[in-house]
């Protein structure tokens, strides 16, 4: 029997601006919220600048890995606007006028549907719409890779819109949680033995460890994140480990 299909989610944040510290990034955090609420988490980002062939590369990277991406910005008509471009190269499909999408946007813009307007709704051959509640510019779909622009008002409830209407089965709010607790007086190394025999007992959970060091002295956070049922019962075995090593453990 075939092994069934478990979506890995990424995003890839497009744009020198962000590359050369003129603005700072806002959708990884946001692609986080969103998938925390519904029971999903992100597995790895990337900040791709302008560059035509730098995207495509990692486009071509990104199809071939079979993950959930979300793609922001780069969709414009502007000349620095290569997103639709790179991924058409990227899958060796030419751009074709979207049709739905040339109605949304002759009926948003009216006389003003200049081509330019119309070059937004060109898109990979195959591509569905990822419908935008703003300005009815739409973004598009390829093969798990959700394309959309990168003004987080525009962008954010269309990333919505894809969890719920292509990964709602998926969905599983509540059942993954992660909790955490302090160690005071703990330094990192004095805890790596006891941390790799618990990555060995719950190969199904991801330990995290925090250091930290201030004039006060040292302290460590440590971590569980999975299935609630599987999360409960490891923290309190190594709520108990550590104390049995004289730290003091603090939530």
């Amino acid at each position: 029997m075939a092994e069934q299909w478990e979506p890995r989610f990424g995003v890839l944040i497009i744009g020198d601006e962000l590359l050369s510290g003129r603005r700072q990034d806002k959708h990884m955090a946001a692609v986080i919220e969103r998938l925390d609420a519904r029971g999903l988490e992100l597995s790895w980002a990337r900040i791709v600048g302008d560059d035509p062939q730098l995207l495509t590369e990692n486009l071509r990277e990104t199809f071939r890995s079979g993950d959930v991406v979300f793609s922001f910005g780069g969709i414009g008509a502007t000349p620095d606007d290569r997103t639709r471009q790179c991924a058409g190269e990227a899958l060796d499909l030419p751009l074709v006028l979207h049709p739905e999408g040339e109605r949304e946007i002759r009926e948003q813009f009216g006389d003003r549907a200049t081509a330019q307007r119309l070059r937004m709704a060109e898109f990979p051959e195959g591509a569905e719409l990822v419908p935008n509640p703003v300005n009815r510019v739409a973004g598009f779909s390829i093969r798990h890779h959700h394309f959309v622009p990168g003004f987080p008002k525009m962008a954010w409830p269309m990333v919505e819109w894809v969890l719920d209407h292509h990964y709602a089965r998926w969905h599983a709010p509540g059942v993954r949680v992660q909790q955490t607790f302090r160690v005071p007086g703990a330094r990192e190394g004095d805890l790596i033995p006891l941390m790799e025999q618990f990555v060995a007992r719950y190969p199904e959970l991801r330990l995290s460890c925090l250091p930290r060091s201030d004039a006060k002295g040292f302290e460590v956070e440590l971590g569980l994140r999975g299935e609630a049922d599987q999360v409960e019962p490891a923290m309190e075995a190594l709520r108990a480990a550590v104390t049995a090593m004289g730290y003091e453990v603090r939530e």
